[in-house]
């Protein structure tokens, strides 16, 4: 049993408790407020002065398949043999020794959604896990979570380059269009019992078709972000759109579907003409007409351990500070389907927990100690 006891919880939930504590035992929060307790805590951690959160949460990662440091032996995140992969799962790619898993936990990041990239049509399983541990199947939270899709400049670029398809946007769209009958088609001889040779990608389509998983799609340009839409109407899917770079531009259009998104890399620069029209203020925008936004970093396109910073300027540039703060908490974790587990400091939820020297949207405060299923894993020395 631990009790962090005495300081300002921000819950998660739009709540802010002060003069207040936290009960964990066995990796779960069990209070939470004005706690009690029939026998002596094994650590009792004084907060007096100082804030206490729920782990930070990136919707948006290829921390472990885009290893930092190490250059091409760790990349990972890319299956460039062929633009349609849905067969393939970033779990496979995942090293839980990447850096980058270290940066999260000292800046508060607890869990991440770990995607392939965007070099393909249809890219793959993502994965879902804590940012803690040694094998990467006991830090799985959920598996898979979503299918990786990428439209606009990515795919047409790298496999177009190479003299096939795409070459174009429509080339893309025909491309998930063909692939998802194909998926359809499948899925409805498997249903009549008939005899099919087994095919690996269009079984994990299926999952999608089901809405067993969402597909979470790379959509900057407003004109993809509509293809996008017009797909997902199609084959009526669940989605989410990926970064949403000019979400600014169409945000009553978006808002009529009732999918989220998640904002971002808003720090980095405009390294090409996709992201010519980003900004701070997409995610306020998007809030505002009804859009679910959560953000990210895009890790390592920016750094994890400005996950904080990413909300903090989106909160300065008219998103609400309370969905600034939900947008890497819980919002995040519903974005992610697993917020019965993580994104906010209740009773019966994992023990993510935070401890920080000043209200962390404060852009000076900093982790004084970070817990993942109540155990300590990071502590400023």
């Amino acid at each position: 049993m631990k009790l962090i006891k005495n300081g300002t919880i921000i819950v998660g939930n739009g709540e802010t408790l002060t003069n207040a504590s936290v009960l964990i035992e066995g990796g779960k929060v069990t209070q939470v407020g004005q706690v009690t307790h029939s026998e002596e805590p094994e650590q009792v951690i004084d907060a007096t002065g100082l804030y206490i959160t729920p782990g930070l949460i990136d919707v948006h990662t290829h921390l472990g398949v885009h290893e930092e440091g190490i250059g091409q032996p760790g990349q990972d995140f890319n299956e460039t043999s062929s633009p349609i992969t849905p067969e393939i799962r970033a779990l496979d790619g995942i090293n839980p020794r990447d850096k980058g898993f270290e940066d999260a936990r000292k800046a508060g990041v607890t869990t991440v959604q770990v995607l392939p990239g965007s070099a393909n049509v249809i890219g793959g399983e993502m994965v879902t896990l804590k940012t803690s541990g040694n094998v990467v199947d006991e830090m799985v939270l959920r598996r898979p979570s979503g299918m990786k899709a990428a439209f606009g400049e990515n795919p047409k670029r790298l496999h177009g380059s190479k003299g096939h398809a795409p070459v174009t946007r429509m080339g893309i769209a025909a491309m998930f269009r063909q692939q998802l009958r194909k998926a359809q088609q499948y899925k409805q001889k498997l249903e009549r019992r008939e005899n099919v040779e087994d095919n690996l990608g269009l079984e994990n389509l299926g999952k999608v078709l089901d809405k067993e998983i969402p597909l979470r799609a790379h959509a900057h340009r407003a004109d993809d972000i509509v293809t996008l839409l017009r797909l997902a109407k199609e084959f009526d899917l669940d989605i989410s759109i990926e970064h949403c770079t000019e979400g600014h531009q169409i945000p009553d259009y978006i808002a009529q579907f009732n999918f989220p998104a998640a904002v971002g890399p808003t720090m980095s620069t405009r390294s090409k003409v996709e992201l010519s029209d980003k900004g701070w203020e997409t995610a306020g925008i998007l809030n505002q007409a009804g859009v679910s936004v959560s953000i990210t970093t895009d890790h390592p396109v920016v750094g994890i351990e400005y996950l904080r910073m990413s909300a903090i300027q989106a909160a300065n540039h008219g998103l609400e500070k309370k969905d600034a703060w939900s947008s890497i908490t819980l919002n995040a974790a519903k974005h992610l389907g697993v917020d019965e587990r993580v994104g906010s400091l209740e009773a019966g939820k994992d023990a993510d927990v935070v401890l920080w020297n000043d209200d962390p949207f404060n852009g000076s405060s900093y982790v004084l100690k970070t817990f993942v299923n109540g155990e300590e894993v990071y502590a400023l020395d």
